[in-house]
């Protein structure tokens, strides 16, 4: 019974390889293969996890020592990734060397895979297993007064159990799938974009099959740009989220239709200080005829302010500019999330990241970041209700690469997470589920990449 907290703390990003979030790190100069550009990569790591299951070091709980106790042990990452595109800008070129006009399609499409395996206990060499990333985005006729586009992908995430034994995990399969049209009109210092989002999770085992649910989006936004680099913009997005078959799980679990509405400020003040700030509301409305049902109502927002360690960049679209320069961010984000306990947890949370590309041949990457995550009551099936809590989450990434070569680079990777919290979960004859725990991990490795 206790298995389904697993999954309602897992951080949503599981510290997946640095160079993968951003393709400018990921590929290198590629293959030229007509009217597309080829880039294949593939990279190796070896380190140390402390704790994979994510298990309480207390006593007396189902989830920790004796029992259960954190396990750690050496794990080996392999990652071979591949992604293809329509020519990119540096191969792009006009007459007498001007910018070519852009094509009547853009298309980007990308798959990476990571296999797993540990060295240590049975119960840790079990879990070797393989998650996979997939995604591609059409643009017709971009950079044009309508602009109509498709996206897909797929993403498997490898979520263990507790308990260490991998037929009751809650690996996912997450299918999804959307389409957006922007018009941008006159001089395209507005533009307004409409869209739609299909999500499926889909758990892969009985143990977590109660949560699978489906879920609708649709979106609208607006952006003015009254500077060069600086715009005013707009969004909200309303949801249909469902579970299939929620009546199996001990836990209480409610179809909602999340809201979310915000405007705000995003671009340049000065040639390297741009800064970030929304405001707006959210509200989760999930069906008020489930017993347990409560609901999150409030005000949600975003500040951040960015300066860049090199020069100006070079974009006229704020909505870019991390992805061009060397930077230094400190922000604040509030939000909430869907949760498998309590239906949602409310997220405060400051962050600092610092990006640094010099050389050509150094990548220095440092993210971290403190979150208090606030729980409702929880209501399981048979047991007492645990009042509503809040966890404090603190996590940390640092990765640094050197490259060699254009195509061949070494790197490190290590990251730190760890829920604090006094609350223990009562599930009755089963026991109590302690929410703390923390994890560290340490990898080095090489890549090649093209």
């Amino acid at each position: 019974m206790f298995a389904s907290l697993a999954v309602s703390f897992a951080t949503k990003s599981a510290h997946a390889q640095a160079w993968l979030k951003d393709r400018r790190y990921a590929e290198g100069p590629g293959w030229r293969v007509g009217d597309f550009e080829l880039h294949p990569g593939i990279g190796g790591e070896v380190g140390y996890d402390s704790n994979w299951f994510l298990r309480s070091s207390k006593d007396g709980v189902i989830n920790g020592a004796p029992n259960n106790p954190p396990t750690d042990g050496a794990t080996f990452r392999l990652t071979p990734s591949l992604s293809l595109s329509t020519l990119g800008e540096q191969r792009k070129e006009g007459t007498d060397g001007a910018p070519a006009e852009p094509g009547a399609i853009a298309f980007r499409a990308g798959i990476s895979a990571t296999y797993r395996e540990y060295i240590g206990k049975a119960e840790l060499r079990d879990q070797r297993n393989v998650s996979v990333n997939a995604d591609a985005r059409l643009d017709i006729f971009p950079k044009r007064p309508i602009t109509f586009s498709l996206l897909a992908g797929y993403v498997r995430s490898i979520r263990p159990n507790v308990v260490g034994d991998p037929s009751v995990g809650f690996n996912t399969s997450n299918p999804y799938a959307g389409a957006e049209l922007t018009w941008t009109p006159n001089n395209g210092t507005f533009d307004t974009t409409v869209g739609y989002n299909f999500n499926a999770t889909l758990f892969e085992q009985q143990s977590g099959a109660p949560f699978t649910n489906l879920r609708h989006e649709f979106e609208l936004r607006n952006r003015w740009r009254f500077r060069p680099r600086t715009a005013i913009f707009h969004e909200t997005s309303v949801g249909i989220l469902g579970y299939t078959d929620p009546n199996r799980s001990v836990n209480f679990l409610a179809d909602s239709i999340p809201l979310r509405t915000k405007i705000g400020l995003n671009g340049l003040i000065t040639p390297r200080f741009a800064a970030l700030a929304s405001i707006g509301y959210g509200g989760s409305f999930y069906d008020a005829t489930t017993p347990a049902a409560r609901q999150f109502d409030s005000i949600i927002a975003q500040a951040e302010a960015r300066f860049y360690l090199t020069d100006n960049p070079e974009t006229s679209d704020p909505g870019k500019l991390s992805l061009t320069q060397s930077s230094l961010a400190v922000g604040y984000t509030r939000d909430f999330e869907n949760s498998y306990l309590g239906n949602f947890y409310g997220v405060d949370k400051g962050y600092l990241a610092l990006s640094y590309f010099f050389g050509g041949r150094v990548l220095v990457s440092l993210t971290g970041g403190v979150a208090a995550l606030s729980y409702p009551d929880v209501f399981v099936t048979g047991a007492a209700v645990t009042p509503s809590f809040t966890v404090i989450r603190p996590e940390a990434q640092l990765f640094g690469e050197y490259r060699f070569t254009d195509s061949f680079a070494v790197n490190a990777t290590f990251t730190y997470m760890q829920n604090i919290s006094s609350t223990q979960i009562d599930y009755g004859t089963s026991g109590k589920y302690d929410m703390s725990w923390n994890r560290i991990t340490a990898f080095a490795g090489a890549r090649w990449f093209l």
